[in-house]
């Protein structure tokens, strides 16, 4: 079974938004065992829509639309499959019924023209999970089959999962189960990560069953997706489990999350196991370290707060950073003492740098010096961080993170790439 995505909209083409949905229906099919050889863009133009449904007909055997479902005029996805099928638009009373009911049960003004969403091409379906105002379809074509959902990322998934997944793996006979894991790391390169791992891909290769891929992610680290099919999920998570720990017998403690936990989840965790608080001192960063650990709930009863000192006089005058340059890991080691004392917190960490574009006190962008107050004797790090602005400094949040990390859990390795 061969299924391809097509995602519908001109804002797609002119990059006014970014197709996630894609991504994830992607990821979403192969994980259920159905293969996915392409994804396609096209604008909200009938003729093309048609003419892109026809070409991925042509070589795959299901298509998934996402988008172009919605009640304005160029929202035009109904009619195309229509005329692909062959066949006429008919209004649904009772989904127009329920479209109204909809827009009463949530307080919103109901026109007209939102009618349009219950058309459906003649032989077509509506997919039973309805999260929004407009109704996905199912058009069966014999042995082929459309699926159109709307573009809207809450209301595609729970169609996806609730009817578009479980049909296509009863259409191919799916009787096997993919399952992933994905180990995030920080510390080492993804270059110098599959040098390390590259005799174990190896074994793995000549096998066939488990598989390990990379990918980097930015300020969520380095990815090594670990996927196994099997029979059935018990099987699958046993490959997994046995993967994990070969991987982290290589890797070590480079490794700092798993799946959907973060580096600020991890470092909270920590903290809270051995019953510590925590004070940042900011200045490069500018308060992105605080605002990632408060992002995770519960963090009040560790994080005890944020000094953003960009000034250079705040640090002097706040955080008792002596007088002088304050690009330096004496003045990173000051500020991270300066937020533990005055926050009352058990351990201070600390930013200050250089993000760009141009250099300060004689150092380039991108210089970055991370500070730690954790017992008696305070820790700095200069690090060099690559990227321009954002980057640079969602760097050195991820980067004074990880130092926090490694160093709480009595590790003495390198917290940033190398």
């Amino acid at each position: 079974m061969r299924c391809e995505i097509v995602a519908v909209g001109t804002e797609l083409l002119l990059g006014q938004i970014v197709d996630t949905n894609s991504s994830w229906m992607g990821e979403q099919l192969a994980l259920a065992g159905i293969d996915s050889h392409f994804q396609v863009k096209v604008g909200d133009n009938r003729a093309r829509i048609v003419d892109t449904i026809r070409r991925a007909l042509a070589r795959s055997d299901a298509v998934i639309l996402c988008g172009g479902l919605g009640p304005t005029q160029d929202d035009i996805t109904r009619e195309a499959i229509a005329e692909v099928m062959g066949v006429a638009l008919v209004r649904d009373q009772a989904m127009g019924e329920k479209i109204r009911r909809g827009f009463e049960a949530r307080g919103r003004r109901f026109t007209v023209n939102n009618l349009r969403q219950a058309d459906c091409p003649v032989g077509a379906t509506f997919i039973p999970q309805m999260p929004g105002t407009a109704p996905g379809l199912v058009c069966s074509l014999g042995k082929q089959v459309i699926y159109a959902v709307p573009g809207v990322p809450f209301e595609m998934r729970e169609m996806m999962e609730g009817t578009i997944l479980p049909d296509l793996q009863q259409r191919a006979g799916v009787t096997a189960v993919i399952k992933s894991r994905v180990l995030k790391s920080w510390g080492e390169t993804e270059s110098r990560l599959a040098e390390l791992l590259a005799e174990r891909i190896d074994v793995l290769d000549r096998a066939g069953n488990p598989t390990i891929a990379f990918q980097a992610s930015g300020i969520e680290g380095l990815k090594i997706r670990i996927t196994a099919k099997a029979k059935d999920w018990a099987a699958a998570e046993a490959l997994i489990a046995a993967e994990e720990t070969n991987v982290r017998a290589i890797v070590g403690d480079a490794i700092f999350a798993v799946d959907e936990q973060t580096m600020e989840s991890m470092v909270l965790d920590l903290l809270r196991e051995r019953g510590l608080t925590l004070a940042v001192a900011e200045s490069v960063t500018g308060g992105l370290v605080g605002a990632r650990l408060t992002a995770v709930p519960g963090a009040s009863d560790v994080f005890r707060g944020s000094v953003v000192s960009y000034a250079s006089d705040v640090k002097f005058n706040v955080l008792g950073v002596p007088n002088g340059p304050v690009v330096t890991a004496d003045a990173a080691k000051a500020m991270a003492i300066g937020a533990r004392e005055h926050l009352g917190a058990d351990v201070g960490i600390a930013t200050t740098g250089v993000a760009g574009p141009a250099e300060q006190e004689g150092h380039p962008p991108g210089t970055v010096f991370l500070g730690l107050a954790h017992g008696e004797i305070p820790e700095a790090m200069w690090v060099r961080l690559p990227g321009d602005r954002r980057r640079v400094r969602e760097y050195a949040v991820i980067s004074v993170l990880n130092l926090l990390r490694l160093r709480v859990s009595g590790s003495s390795r390198s917290p940033v790439l190398r």
